[in-house]
C-alpha cells in the first residue's frame, strides 16, 4: 500500500536518506526542514504520514507532534518520531505528545517500511470514516472531528492474552489505575471474549507456550466484530521477524521485553485513544444515517425509508408467494387541531399517535410517517382481511382515548381514516400505494373515522 509521507528534518542528508528508502518502496515523499512548515503541509491535507525528527532548532519535534495531535484537523494523521534519542523516557515523552511510534536512528529500513505500511492502512480507514462524518456535518450535526479529538485514552477496557502468570501480573500492575485489564491464558477463549465484550484493546504475547500469537492476531482481524479492535503485541528481543510479520497482519503496535512500565502505559493509552477516536466517528456516521431515514418528530421511519424499502418487501413477498398489505392513514381535521390549539399541541398528538400505532402492530411491520399527518403501515405476510382487523384496532385505539397535550391540561379527541390495499398479483409499489391512498380518500369522503379496503373503493 502506497501513501504520501512527509519527512521532517533540519538536516538535508537525513532527508535524502529517508526519501531514497521510501521512494524505492513506491511511497510519495514530501519534505520539510522545520516544524511550522510541516504543520502547514499537514493542515493542507497533503500527507498521510509524518516522519518527524525530534532535534530541530526553533520548534522541536515534540512540540510539532503535540500541535498536530491537538488540532482536530490534523489529529488523525499518524506521526512517527525519528531520532537519535534512544532512552525509554524519550519514547514515553513522544508517545505522551501523541506520536504513534518512535524509531531510533540509524533507522532499520525493514522496520521503517513495515511501520509506514501499517500506519498507511490505519490512515485509509480513518480517512473513510472522516469523509462520512464530514458528510453528516453537512446535514446539521455538530462538528464530528472536535468531538472525536476530545476522546482520551484513560479508563479503557483491555484484554491481555498471556499464559505466563509472572508476565501478566507485571502488566496488570503497570496498568492498574490507568486501564481495566482482563487476563486470559487460553487463546481460543480470548478470541470468544474479544468478540463478545466491548474491549478497547487486545494485548497478545507472542511467547505463548502452545499457540502462535500471530495466529490469534490474524483470527481477530478476520472476524467482523473484532476487525477494528486495536492489537498490541509483546515480544522478546529475538522476535524481530514476528514483530514485522505482525505489522503486516494488521497489528497496531508492539513492545519488546523487558517492558518499561511508562512506555507500556503510554502505548496502551495511545491505542485506546485512537480506538475511541474512530468509534466516535463511526457513531456520528451511524447517527447521521439514522437521521436520514428517521422522522425527527415521531421517531418513526420517514418517506425516504418507505420508498427505499417497499420495493424490496414486495419482491420478497412475490418470490415467496406470500401476501403483503399496506395501510395509509390520516388524522381527521388535523388542520383544525393546529389552528385551535397550536402547532406544539399538534406535534404532541403526532408523537402520541406514533406510539399508539407501534403498540397496535407487530415489530416486523414497517410504520412510517409520510409527512404532515399522513402515515403508512406496511404489513408483510398479511392478507387484506387480517390487515383490516389490525386497521380497526388502530382506529379504535385512537378514537377511544383523547390525546392529552400541554402537560395534561388539555384533552383533544382525535380520529383517523384508513385506506388498505394488498399486493394481489401486482408487485408494483406505486400501484399498491395509490390503491391504498384511493381507499383512504374514500374513507374521508364517506364521513371519516373509518377503514376502507381498496377493493371496496
Amino acid at each position: 500500500m502506497t501513501a504520501r509521507v512527509l519527512v521532517v528534518d533540519d538536516l538535508l542528508p537525513n532527508i535524502k536518506l529517508l526519501e531514497a528508502r521510501l521512494t524505492a518502496e513506491y511511497f510519495d515523499v514530501l519534505t520539510s526542514t522545520n516544524g511550522p512548515e510541516a504543520i502547514e503541509v499537514c493542515k493542507a491535507g497533503l500527507c498521510d504520514i509524518v516522519l518527524l525528527d525530534v532535534m530541530m532548532p526553533g520548534m522541536d519535534g515534540f512540540e510539532v507532534c503535540q500541535r498536530l495531535k491537538t488540532d482536530p484537523a490534523t489529529s488523525h494523521i499518524p506521526v512517527v518520531m525519528v531520532t537519535a534519542l534512544d532512552q525509554a523516557a524519550d519514547r514515553v515523552r513522544g508517545l505522551d505528545c501523541g506520536a504513534d511510534d518512535f524509531l531510533t536512528k540509524p533507522v532499520d529500513e525493514v522496520a521503517l517500511i513495515a511501520r509506514v505500511r501499517s500506519l498507511s492502512r490505519l490512515k485509509v480507514t480513518l480517512d473513510e470514516l472522516r469523509s462520512r462524518a464530514a458528510a453528516s456535518a453537512r446535514i446539521g450535526r455538530s462538528d464530528p472531528f472536535v468531538n472525536a479529538s476530545a476522546a482520551d485514552g484513560h479508563r479503557g477496557r483491555v484484554l491481555l492474552v498471556d499464559d505466563r502468570p509472572a508476565s501478566s501480573d507485571r502488566i496488570v500492575a503497570s496498568l492498574r489505575g490507568e486501564q481495566s485489564v482482563d487476563v486470559e491464558a487460553n487463546p481460543q477463549e480470548a478470541l470468544f471474549r474479544a468478540a463478545e465484550h466491548p474491549y478497547d484493546l487486545v494485548i497478545v504475547s507472542l511467547g505463548l507456550a502452545n499457540y502462535d500469537g500471530l495466529r490469534l492476531c490474524s483470527q481477530l482481524r478476520s472476524l467482523e466484530r473484532t476487525r477494528s479492535l486495536p492489537l498490541l503485541t509483546i515480544a522478546d528481543l529475538d522476535d524481530r521477524a514476528k514483530i514485522l510479520r505482525g505489522l503486516d497482519l494488521g497489528v497496531n503496535d508492539y513492545l519488546v521485553r523487558p517492558i518499561d512500565r511508562n512506555e507500556l502505559v503510554a502505548r496502551v493509552r495511545t491505542q485506546v485513544r485512537r480506538k475511541r477516536y474512530a468509534d466516535s466517528l463511526r457513531d456520528n456516521v451511524e447517527q447521521a444515517i439514522e437521521m436520514a431515514v428517521v422522522d425527527a418528530l415521531t421517531g418513526l421511519h420517514n418517506r425516504r425509508y418507505f420508498d427505499m424499502n417497499l420495493t424490496g418487501l414486495l419482491d420478497r413477498a412475490a418470490q415467496e408467494a406470500k401476501p403483503l398489505s399496506l395501510l395509509v392513514l390520516d388524522i381527521d381535521f388535523f388542520k383544525k387541531v393546529n389552528d385551535t390549539h397550536g402547532h406544539d399541541a399538534g406535534d404532541e398528538i403526532l408523537r402520541a399517535l406514533a406510539a399508539r400505532m407501534r403498540r397496535a402492530v407487530r415489530s416486523v411491520d414497517m410504520v412510517c410517517r409520510l409527512g404532515g399527518e399522513e402515515f403508512v403501515i406496511v404489513m408483510p405476510d398479511t392478507a387484506i382481511d387480517i390487515a383490516a382487523k389490525v386497521a380497526e384496532r388502530v382506529r379504535r385505539s385512537v378514537e377511544a382515548e383523547p390525546f392529552t397535550v400541554k402537560e395534561g391540561q388539555v384533552a383533544i379527541p382525535v380520529t383517523i381514516s384508513i385506506g388498505i390495499a394488498d399486493r394481489g398479483f401486482d408487485a408494483n409499489p406505486d400501484f399498491l400505494f395509490k390503491s391504498a391512498d384511493k381507499a383512504l380518500y374514500e374513507s374521508k369522503s364517506s364521513g371519516r373515522n373509518r377503514v376502507t379496503l381498496a377493493a371496496a373503493a
